[in-house]
């Protein structure tokens, strides 16, 4: 008897919403694929060791929020905590956790006192038990510094980071002090808040470009306006006759203009990322002032005022003739040029990429032209080329190139200015975890390699009797999966992973299989067409 043609219309639903919902078998490897190779571009660094064993070193830290939340006030009271890249992932993988980037000098804090005891390290070995994992309760390292951005608040804004509501571009500190010296401890910032202007810049900008528009469309003609999107200009040419030509459309220069505004990322005045390296915040400047007299020199852009919209002009002194093409650059991004500003590439960390700045620790050169600001001090075989001029009071922030290393002093008299900052003296190291390698690079490794590739290897190491018993095996289980799957794809029926899951059981003769088995035997011979197995239903055959 042919079924209504409702059941026809549900068994179609059905097979669709099954074909829509399954996956074949290469679908699913090539998704597994695909699914690993996005977590070790997101994770390209093994997790597998704690650096707390390499000491202080400069390396890429993260908080977690989760086992050390901040207090909503800014001010109170907290004991900060951060972990290496591996500890992020192996011990708080699933918790809550900023991304600080490189810091100097820092030392993991995971299974120190800075954490709980219930949120042990389990990358380390236990000193009590001499296994991995379990280890708390140990010594923080008393050198390493802290500052706001363990507490997710970054910039002299002191803002909470939110990567999905965050724009444009933060910059990191070079850092030349703690907090406890006065400086900012490599912090990031943003470039209005370096320039002290609202956090709001792109908005008001957008409200002025508007406001430009909507004044000059206002003051055009009504005809002119009616003309469509060009109008009619006249012309005499040679031979005296009046010529009508196509001229610009009405309120085009004005959107021109419009998008001009918005062609770079920061706000107008700030120098262009091109330009320079690193920074050196107002806070570290002010802390260490002595710095200020590089302002404008080789290696140092035109230092950026607090509370200014542009950076200070250069004076017609004997040093600001000295000029390197970075400078250049530099002058034509304050001047407002547009046309010489090009689209901008986003970058986070200034020092994480390395460089070929050189870190000779031979004389600054010195040029004839600012001869009269040098200072030249012979008895000690070095030449001073500290810059004499005096600095400005104002909170200021200063753009380093990156040979700025090159144009330092290093005369015995201001070398002592220099020595506590080794970042001055020559480019940081920045460490990193060994790459996990892709499957492909590394045949002769299980550790790092997919599922699939696991599982061929293992196979392809089965000697010869075992592999064509294991293919033997196989053939058997296809067929009995093949008789399983032929009901539910003769009444168009999509296959649950609970029907698969009882079926498994039943093969493996696991205990309430064997009763449901048995019990499907028992109802098969009382009824007369069973065949003593329970496997009626799975015939295909349909009363």
């Amino acid at each position: 008897m042919d079924p209504p043609p409702q059941a026809k219309l549900n068994r179609s639903n059905s097979i669709s919403q099954a074909s829509e919902n399954s996956q074949t078998a290469q679908e699913f490897i090539n998704s597994q694929l695909e699914l690993e190779a996005e977590a070790r571009e997101a994770l390209p660094y093994q997790f597998d060791q704690c650096t707390r064993h390499l000491g202080s070193i400069r390396q890429l830290l993260f908080s977690c929020l989760t086992c050390n939340p901040p207090p909503s006030d800014p001010n109170a009271s907290y004991n900060p905590a951060g972990v290496c890249y591996s500890c992020s992932i192996s011990c708080h993988g699933e918790h809550e956790l900023v991304e600080l980037f490189n810091k100097r000098d820092f030392t993991c804090d995971c299974g120190t006192t800075r954490f709980s005891a219930t949120q042990p390290c389990t990358l380390r070995l236990s000193e009590s038990t001499g296994e991995k994992g379990d280890v708390h309760s140990e010594n923080s390292e008393a050198n390493n510094n802290y500052n706001q951005n363990f507490r997710n608040r970054f910039c002299g804004c002191g803002a909470e980071y939110n990567a999905h509501k965050e724009s444009g571009t933060m910059f990191q500190c070079l850092g030349l002090g703690t907090v406890e010296e006065g400086g900012c401890g490599e912090d990031w910032y943003h470039p209005e808040c370096l320039m002290g202007i609202s956090r709001d810049w792109r908005e008001i900008k957008k409200q002025e470009a508007d406001a430009l528009k909507n004044s000059l469309t206002e003051a055009v003609p009504q005809e002119i306006k009616e003309g469509g999107d060009a109008t009619k200009a006249a012309s005499v040419n040679g031979n005296g006759d009046t010529v009508m030509q196509e001229s610009l459309p009405v309120g085009g220069p004005v959107r021109e203009e419009e998008e001009d505004v918005f062609d770079d990322d920061n706000p107008q005045g700030f120098p262009h990322e091109d330009s320079f390296e690193y920074l050196l915040c107002y806070k570290c400047v002010q802390a260490f002032p002595w710095i200020k007299n590089y302002a404008s020199r080789p290696g140092f852009l035109s230092p950026l005022f607090y509370g200014k919209s542009k950076p200070v002009e250069e004076d017609a002194t004997a040093g600001s003739e000295i000029v390197s093409d970075t400078e250049s650059r530099k002058r034509k991004a304050d001047d407002g040029d547009d046309s010489a500003i090009q689209p901008l590439k986003k970058q986070r960390n200034l020092d994480d990429t390395p460089h070929d700045a050189a870190t000779s620790h031979t004389n600054g050169t010195t040029n004839g032209t600012n001869a009269e600001s040098i200072i030249t001090n012979d008895t000690s075989g070095s030449k001073c080329t500290y810059p004499t001029m005096s600095p400005p009071t104002e909170p200021l922030t200063l753009f380093l190139t990156a040979d700025f290393r090159d144009h330092l002093c290093r005369c015995s008299t201001h070398y002592p200015l220099l020595a506590p900052h080794r970042q001055l003296l020559e480019e940081e190291d920045n460490y990193e975890p060994p790459l996990s390698s892709a499957g492909d690079e590394a045949p002769g490794s299980l550790g790092s390699r997919s599922l699939l590739e696991r599982g061929e290897a293992a196979l392809s190491n089965v000697d010869r009797v075992r592999a064509i018993e294991g293919v033997m095996v196989y053939n058997h289980l296809k067929d009995k999966v093949k008789s399983f799957l032929k009901p539910f794809a003769d009444s168009g029926t999509a296959v649950g992973a609970e029907d698969i899951k009882k079926y498994f059981e039943t093969l493996r003769g696991d205990a309430e299989g064997i009763q449901k088995a048995g019990e499907s035997a028992e109802k098969g011979g009382k009824d007369g067409g069973g065949d003593g197995d329970g496997r009626k239903e799975q015939s295909g055959e349909w009363s």
